[in-house]
């Protein structure tokens, strides 16, 4: 059983299909946020709010999803969990302390491709507006695809389609 039809039991309110998801995703799920932040309390809770979001829309997946993937709609809602709980901490009078800050230790995706960019690529990338940067991360760095970005970002596929090409065009020029 895949994690799709997992999604689908659960949305019937099967505990051990949810069980099964839990066991079969968190460990993959927990690995990808750690790599965006290193603070082990915020990915905790982020888990734990993901996971709940998952048992209770389950029901939302499995009736609109028709040939959409779990495992990126369970990444949309650890991502969003993610960005909300840095937000809150933003809000805060603390903001997180150096150490917890991933960037001491740079992401797979980072030290892959930090030596081919380049400075130039990386100038360019940088003056992306972030709403282009966020596309090319979400297709480029995390591989999802257009309908999964779209959902990431909240975005209609249309626009995710439209910000991918305006960023290639961006940086083709700025690199030419």
């Amino acid at each position: 059983m895949d994690e799709e039809q997992l999604v689908r039991r659960v949305a019937r309110g099967d505990r051990g299909a949810f069980d099964e998801l839990y066991r079969r995703t968190s460990p993959w799920l927990g690995t990808r946020l750690r790599r965006r932040c290193a603070d082990d309390d915020l990915v905790a809770e982020v888990m734990q709010e993901t996971y709940l979001a998952v048992w209770r829309a389950a029901a939302a997946f499995a009736g609109a999803a028709v040939g959409g993937s779990a495992v990126g709609w369970m990444w949309t809602i650890a991502a969003r969990r993610l960005v909300d709980g840095l937000r809150r901490r933003a809000r805060e009078a603390q903001p997180p302390p150096a150490s917890l800050v991933s960037r001491a230790a740079p992401a797979a995706e980072e030290q892959v491709v930090e030596p081919v960019l380049g400075d130039a690529m990386g100038d360019a990338l940088r003056r992306l507006s972030p709403e282009l940067r966020q596309v090319l991360q979400a297709m480029v760095l995390d591989g999802l695809t257009v309908r999964e970005t779209s959902v990431l970002l909240g975005l209609p596929e249309g626009t995710v389609k439209t910000r991918a090409r305006r960023a290639r065009i961006a940086l083709r020029e700025a690199l030419s």
